[in-house]
């Protein structure tokens, strides 16, 4: 039973699609409004992305650079409070964090996909030239 939940977890932070996938079928059953259930998924399915794009990254790299993604998440959200502040004058924490997070979503997704290109690149790349 370990092995099972073990290999479906792995699958779902190695191919995030699924993994949204699965989530958006959940929503939609709990939720009827399609709108709603599509923009929960997102949001739930960021992490997804966040750590596949981190192994992606350990993969491709051979280090480590969480940090760096952590700096890239804190430094957008400065921006996105900054950005609202200036437009705004006030801070609405709750528009603010919904931004960020859907920010980071297309952000993740769009890394997620280049990181497959460039690993999928350097892997042909390897095993034509050995």
């Amino acid at each position: 039973m370990e092995g099972l939940i073990a290999g479906i977890t792995a699958t779902i932070v190695t191919m995030p699609i699924i993994g949204l996938i699965i989530i958006y079928i959940i929503c939609k059953s709990v939720i009827s409004n399609k709108k709603k259930s599509f923009l929960l998924t997102v949001d739930l399915s960021t992490i997804l992305f966040i750590i596949s794009v981190h192994f992606l990254i350990l993969v491709i790299v051979g280090n480590s650079y969480l940090w760096l993604l952590i700096i890239i998440l804190l430094l957008t959200a400065m921006i996105f409070v900054f950005i609202h502040w200036k437009v705004k004058q006030e801070i609405d924490t709750t528009k603010v964090l919904k931004g960020f997070w859907r920010f980071t979503f297309l952000l993740f997704v769009v890394s997620y996909f280049v990181l497959m290109v460039v690993g999928l690149i350097r892997r042909v790349y390897e095993t034509t030239i050995h």
